[in-house]
């Protein structure tokens, strides 16, 4: 008799069969990947035992027998050691050319410009953005494929909601260098609308706070039966945790009359001091601040008065775009249900402070602040791989700057105005301004100023064909489509002869398809090496496991070995263990599968032990 195998209406033929899909916080300071695990959403942890992944890549001179780089806290523990060739903070050179970038000479590393894009120069070569973030992003993919014994199916990838188009795309091609299929980029704060709507099953207007390493976002949603608009959103894609650190080291400098310029090795221990004084205030009332600089070594008392006074500025730039997004949502604060916390760098108190006077109410810190957003988009992953009946979910989001093109004189005509929900689709008919003009070139812009200057370019294409008419007789319509991640494409078609162009826009930072494809290459020229490593790390942690259980065996049961068989296996021991220095994952692997061997008939009669002391003082009928 042939099986029938039946599922719910709506579900797959194979409803048992589940897709492995993530969500990740691609942070400034420090990264997350999270799934939903037995109906729960929770982060996934590395190895050893930590879910957070510093954002730091330090890459490693190949002529002095570097192997790569080192991701996560393995390069943050070189940063002071060797900071030109340590990465940290690309998030803020993502799709941005060297002068848009703010602060750039601060930085403890090397920035140039290349093919109109911010890159690293290292000891390894120039590196872009998106190839630091792509390792980063691999990191996580490898940890949830670890976590799941399975491949990933695809993730969503959460982006401050102030990323332009080019900041989008450019995280689009990280994760398409690191192997991940992107099934949606959403904005941090929707994801962490979700986490908090559908774990407080909660409604209402609600604003969401979210200050991180690098990026600020304020961002107002309505959240109704599981609808998820967002009504207006705005911040600074140039402010964080960071500025603050950076704040708090001038501001001890000068306390201290340094005045010479720092070392790239000075400037990296000044800065990681004054993060560390930071977070220590977060829980008590002062801290003293110690650094060696220009030969000396300074002791600065910080108080938390004295933090206050020096970030005020920041703070304040977050509490004017709060302002200024409640005035675009058309909303009063007080008609704010509640204001949730986003971002590790909300625990400072200064900024609860500020936020909960300014709202009249205390904010929402009930999720953990660095894992909130990851939380959220491991959901909404999980919903789009077809995993969830919460497939459903509906998420209006919004793009944060308005898209136009430009018109006669160097000024911009706004197509899609800012705020708009996405996905959306809006047109615009134009014309020509000369007799008998055949061909219409067409410059796509972004952002808020009236003069093409002061906007950022994104596309440039031309419609060609067009019948000669007399100026004015054409009719041209360009229709911009923003699809769900916020990326934008462009067509245009004159309605009487129906002559066509179109564009994907591929923003102007400088990487192309070819380039992608050289960079995946590269990637694939050391896929060996890094496999390699991976498997001697995994080799290393399979030894030490093996190890553990057969001393905790021989604890229990030694009484059951002869004298030989036990120095026997007590050999097999010391053989894995000095095969743990190798650099060969084989050798380890071979001396592990050894002592799983020779402890074989040691675990039959463990077993038989067991079983006796089981069933001793039973009867035949009760077992």
């Amino acid at each position: 008799m042939a099986l029938l195998q039946i599922s719910e209406p709506g579900q797959s033929l194979d409803p048992h069969q589940r897709r492995v899909a993530v969500g990740i916080d691609l942070g400034t300071t420090h990264s997350l990947v999270a799934a939903v695990r037995h109906g729960i959403a929770e982060c996934l942890p590395a190895t050893d035992g930590r879910v957070i992944l510093p954002s730091v890549v330090r890459y490693l001179d190949p002529v002095q027998g570097g192997s790569g780089r080192q991701i996560g806290f393995d390069a943050l523990a070189a940063q002071v050691q060797d900071p030109a060739n340590t990465v940290s903070s690309v998030k803020r050179l993502m799709g941005r050319s060297r002068a848009q970038v703010v602060d750039v000479d601060k930085l403890a590393y090397t920035v140039v410009e290349q093919d109109g894009m911010a890159v690293v120069d290292t000891v390894a070569g120039r590196k872009t953005p998106m190839e630091v973030s792509a390792e980063i992003l691999a990191t996580l993919r490898f940890r949830a494929e670890d976590s799941f014994d399975d491949e990933l199916y695809g993730a969503v990838i959460t982006v401050p909601a102030y990323f332009d188009d080019a900041q989008r795309q450019a995280t689009k091609d990280a994760a398409q260098l690191a192997g991940i299929n992107v099934l949606r980029l959403i904005n941090e704060p929707t994801a962490a609308a979700i986490a908090y709507g559908l774990d407080n099953g909660s409604e209402g207007v609600y604003a969401i706070y979210d200050l991180g390493g690098g990026t600020f976002d304020i961002s107002i949603l309505r959240l109704t039966r599981g609808v998820f608009e967002v009504m207006a959103t705005g911040g600074d894609s140039a402010l964080g945790g960071d500025d603050y650190d950076q704040a708090l080291a001038a501001w001890v400098l000068a306390q201290q009359g340094v005045g010479a310029a720092l070392n790239p090795s000075e400037r990296a221990a000044v800065h990681a001091e004054a993060r560390r004084v930071k977070e220590a205030l977060t829980s008590s009332a002062s801290e003293i601040f110690r650094a060696s600089v220009v030969g000396q070594t300074i002791e600065q008392p910080v108080s938390a008065a004295d933090f206050e006074t020096c970030t005020a500025p920041l703070t304040t730039r977050t509490m004017t775009a709060v302002r200024k997004v409640l005035r675009d949502a058309g909303i009063a604060k007080d008609e704010v249900k509640g204001v949730v916390m986003v971002g590790g760098s909300t625990r400072m108190p200064v900024v609860r402070r500020t936020v909960g006077e300014f709202f009249a109410q205390e904010p929402l810190t009930n999720l953990n602040p660095d894992e909130v957003v990851a939380l959220g988009a491991s959901i909404q992953a999980n919903a789009l791989a077809g995993n969830s009946k919460d497939g459903d979910l509906l998420l209006l989001d919004v793009i944060p700057l308005s898209l136009g093109i430009e018109t006669m004189g160097g000024l911009v005509e706004r197509i899609v105005p800012r705020n708009s929900s996405i996905p959306t689709a809006l047109a615009q008919d134009f014309t020509t301004y000369q007799d008998g003009q055949t061909a219409l070139a067409l410059h796509v812009v972004q952002g808020e100023r009236d003069l093409v200057a002061d906007c950022r370019s994104l596309a440039r294409f031309e419609l060609r064909g067009i019948p000669p008419m007399v100026a004015g007789a054409a009719r041209i319509r360009v229709t911009f489509t923003v699809d769900a991640d916020g990326l934008l494409s462009v067509s245009a078609k004159e309605q009487g002869s129906g002559v066509e162009a179109r564009v994907d826009v591929k923003p102007a930072y400088g990487l192309s398809d070819e380039q992608i494809a050289a960079m995946l290459q590269d990637s694939f020229a050391t896929a060996q090496q890094d496999m390699q490593a991976r498997a001697l790390v995994e080799a290393r942690v399979d030894a030490d496991r093996m190890i553990a259980a057969t001393r905790t065996a021989l604890a229990a049961d030694a009484d059951l070995l002869t004298t030989d068989e036990r120095q026997g296996i007590d050999a097999l021991i010391e053989a894995l263990r000095q095969s743990i220095g190798s650099t060969e994952a084989a050798t380890i692997e071979a001396a592990t599968t050894a002592l799983a061997k020779g402890t074989e008939a040691f675990a039959a009669l463990r077993m038989n032990r067991g079983i006796q002391q089981a069933l001793a003082g039973k009867k035949l009928e009760e077992v």
